[in-house]
């Protein structure tokens, strides 16, 4: 039980660090114009196929590094839940800044820093991470079992 409770935790906390990496490179190598709307800081159409691919490749070696770490069982799937819950809170707090930002101008070469406060989602998008990141989770885990 200890395990599988260390396996989610790390897990959970490494999916954060992949995901925070592979959205700074991903900007770096893009850029503001391809990120973002032009003028406004709402995400591309490009932007959010980048974001599901990331969610996607970060949420499976999750499930590999939680399936690897708690050595069977079923952790992978308490991950997945994980996922969901903390991603439909996150969804709905990000609603918010989508409200907040809508109206703000954005200036041809944002900062990542600026671009982190102040970028936001249509709608939808913050919604679908936790469903796809969570069948990412149980993908992961799949894999490693196989192996």
């Amino acid at each position: 039980m200890g395990r599988s409770i260390l396996a989610v935790v790390v897990s959970y906390i490494g999916m954060f660090v992949l995901a925070f990496i592979a959205f700074t490179c991903a900007y770096l190598i893009v850029g503001s114009e391809v990120a973002f709307k032009p003028g406004i800081y709402e995400a591309s159409t490009r932007w959010i196929g980048i974001a599901f691919v990331i969610n996607i490749v970060v949420s499976i070696i999750g499930g590999i590094i939680c399936a690897l770490i708690a050595k069977g069982g079923r952790a992978p799937l308490a991950l997945a839940i994980v996922v969901v819950v903390l991603g439909f809170v996150v969804a709905v707090l990000d609603m918010n800044k989508g409200k907040t930002n809508a109206g703000m101008v954005r200036t041809a070469s944002t900062p990542q820093m600026e671009a982190i406060q102040k970028a936001f989602w249509p709608v939808w998008v913050p919604f679908t991470f936790p469903i796809t990141g969570a069948i990412g989770v149980l993908i992961g885990g799949k894999l490693k079992r196989r192996s």
